[in-house]
């Protein structure tokens, strides 16, 4: 009868362990879908901002005239950067999250680094962003497509680093 009445608590024990667990996965699921939508609308309302403040004639962030146009410079790879540089910006801040909470649950050493590595990756976000260059006064043109292409790799990083610290 003990063999019995032990079988069904390790029976119960598993079942909460289950439930946990499943809990545990619904929450990631949801963490996730929420970073997703964050991630989509910082792009939308950056693409927006961005037509409107680098490309429109009465600027109020432009002070000074625009430069003869290089042909191969177009607004495409500046609103494309501005939208992918504010995408950074906010998977900078919600992996600097992730690294916090990570910190407070273990206080581990190497987590102060990774914490002091995403401020790092916020700082270069907002400062190769054209909206926060012509807020400064500068006029982000010339570059044409190399303009793009360090938001686009730096991009490429924080996913990596979001979806590896997301498993842990």
């Amino acid at each position: 009868m003990e063999k019995v009445e032990k079988g069904v608590r390790q029976l119960k024990h598993r079942m909460n362990a289950n439930s946990d667990t499943k809990t545990s996965s619904n929450m990631r699921i949801w963490l996730m879908l929420i970073i997703i939508v964050a991630v989509v609308l910082a792009g939308i309302l950056a693409a927006l901002w961005a037509w409107t403040s680098l490309f429109a004639p009465f600027s109020p962030f432009q002070r000074r005239p625009i430069p003869p146009v290089n042909p191969g410079d177009f607004e495409f790879y500046y609103t494309a950067q501005t939208v992918v540089s504010t995408i950074n910006v906010t998977l900078s801040v919600i992996l600097l999250l992730v690294y916090v909470s990570i910190y407070v649950k273990t206080r581990s050493e190497f987590t102060i680094g990774l914490i002091i590595f995403s401020i790092v990756f916020l700082l270069t976000a907002l400062a190769s962003n054209p909206l926060v260059i012509l807020a400064f006064g500068y006029l982000p043109v010339g570059l044409g497509p190399f303009a793009l292409l360090p938001a686009l790799f730096t991009f490429g990083a924080l996913i990596v680093l979001l979806y590896l610290s997301a498993k842990y």
